[in-house]
């Protein structure tokens, strides 16, 4: 019974691993040994992304199970003289209690990473996972235990912001950035009631006639000091910080009143796009609160186009086609953002209701001149006529990268050499442009956004 009542009040219930209490203690045994024999030891923060959309929309009971099994690929990772503790719901530190050079602690961090990555199957359901994992190291980052959990930490969250599902070391640097960070989290909270968000439209173009097929809604935030910021400044602090889902959800209504504006005025553009974040798509009301703003602004679902990223629609097998199919049948398009930087199991391209594929504008900004680059592009173009998808190459800047794309059959293109994201008189005026007259040129289009 001692011996029970020891082990539960030093170990985590749910996965059995050491609590922040059994960490500490042998993190400071670990630092008094590296002291004495001058040696290193690295502490790497692990966060699973978005681990909170599965307890939220599948049940905390699969939750539970889901930490279990990361919980065991975690641990065959390390030497069972390292130690793998678990901090909170969906948080691990990992003590590396002796490394010779600190990119040790990055292989291991990789290691770890690559393992909670695989898929996981649990009661019936297909669940994927990525995580993002801070390192510090002994003595360069803290010489006692909060010091070095709390750069680990905070390195995590670089990495988060960096786009997750990967690692980084602690850097002094990082301490101003998370300043800074901060500072936009409390303005951010403010920044809908004082109607600070606004709206550009970004055009998709047929490579092949030059008509408009569709706009694309962009957030831009117009900060009372900072001037006007991109979403890659402050998106991913809004979901981390939970208002994602209602900016989420006024991006779509103001799109979709802008688009039955521009109808009821007789400007013809194709479908309204607008980015869904991979939060806002596994919130258990999404399906509800499309629908409620559709019938709100009088939209008809077919002139909406939802982009998703394939971390979005692999997020959870059965929520995700459930919720596509309902879409779907609505008239709604589905496509996915991104494609080509996400999972490698491309099955859900035929088991999910999808129309689209987005090229990501890293592979079109190296074709044609990088031949690897050139060859899977070509293959994402012809896979998508495969399978009847459209496929529209994003950030197309030069006539090159045009004459590529057109060689090869995309269907549309979208990017700065075309238009840059215009406010909604510009782009109405240029949609009432390129429909009355349009001519491809080789060196430059016909249409330009500066014009």
């Amino acid at each position: 019974m001692a011996q029970r009542m020891t082990h539960l009040a030093e170990h985590d219930i749910l996965a059995s691993l050491p609590n922040r209490g059994l960490l500490d203690d042998r993190l400071e045994q670990g630092i008094a040994l590296a002291q004495r024999f001058s040696r290193k030891l690295a502490v790497l923060f692990i966060d699973l992304d978005h681990f909170k959309d599965i307890n939220d929309s599948i049940g905390h009971l699969i939750g539970d199970q889901l930490l279990r099994a990361v919980a065991l690929r975690i641990t065959p990772c390390v030497r069972s003289s390292d130690t793998v503790s678990r901090q909170g719901s969906d948080e691990f530190i990992v003590l590396l209690s002796e490394i010779s050079h600190a990119e040790d602690a990055a292989l291991i961090a990789d290691k770890i990473r690559l393992a909670v990555l695989e898929p996981y199957t649990i009661a019936s359901h297909l669940l994927h996972l990525t995580a993002s994992i801070g390192i510090s190291v002994y003595p360069e980052d803290g010489a006692d235990p909060e010091s070095l959990i709390q750069c680990a930490d905070t390195a995590m969250h670089y990495a988060k912001e960096n786009g997750r599902n990967r690692s980084h070391f602690f850097t002094d640097e990082m301490n101003c950035h998370t300043a800074e960070r901060q500072l936009i989290r409390g303005d951010l909270r403010d920044a809908l009631d004082r109607g600070e968000f606004a709206l550009e439209y970004q055009p998709k173009v047929n490579l092949v006639s030059g008509a408009i097929t569709g706009v694309e809604a962009l957030i831009r935030w117009r900060h009372p000091s900072r001037g006007v910021l991109p979403p890659l400044e402050f998106i991913q602090i809004a979901e981390d910080c939970g208002l994602i889902v209602q900016i989420g959800q006024w991006v779509l209504r103001a799109a979709c009143l802008q688009a039955q504006t521009w109808r009821a005025i007789g400007i013809r553009f194709g479908t309204m796009a607008v980015n869904i974040s991979a939060v806002e798509f596994s919130n258990v009301r999404f399906f509800e609160n499309v629908c409620e703003i559709l019938e709100y602004t009088g939209l008809e679902p077919r002139y909406l186009e939802l982009e998703l990223t394939e971390t979005a629609v692999m997020r959870n097998f059965d929520a995700t086609r459930n919720v596509l199919q309902s879409l779907s049948a609505m008239g709604i398009r589905i496509a996915v953002d991104d494609f080509g930087t996400g999972y490698s199991n491309l099955s859900y391209l035929k088991r999910f209701p999808i129309n689209t594929l987005k090229l990501d504008k890293s592979f079109v900004h190296d074709v044609p001149g990088n031949a690897d680059i050139a060859t899977i592009v070509r293959s994402v173009i012809h896979m998508g006529q495969s399978l009847h998808l459209q496929v529209v190459a994003e950030g197309v800047e030069n006539v090159e990268q045009l004459k590529f794309l057109r060689a090869y059959n995309c269907a549309e293109g979208q990017g700065y050499y075309f238009s840059k994201p215009l406010h909604p008189s510009a782009c109405q005026a240029l949609i009432s442009v390129a429909e009355r007259h349009w001519v491809w040129q080789s060196s430059s289009p016909a249409v330009r956004a500066d014009k």
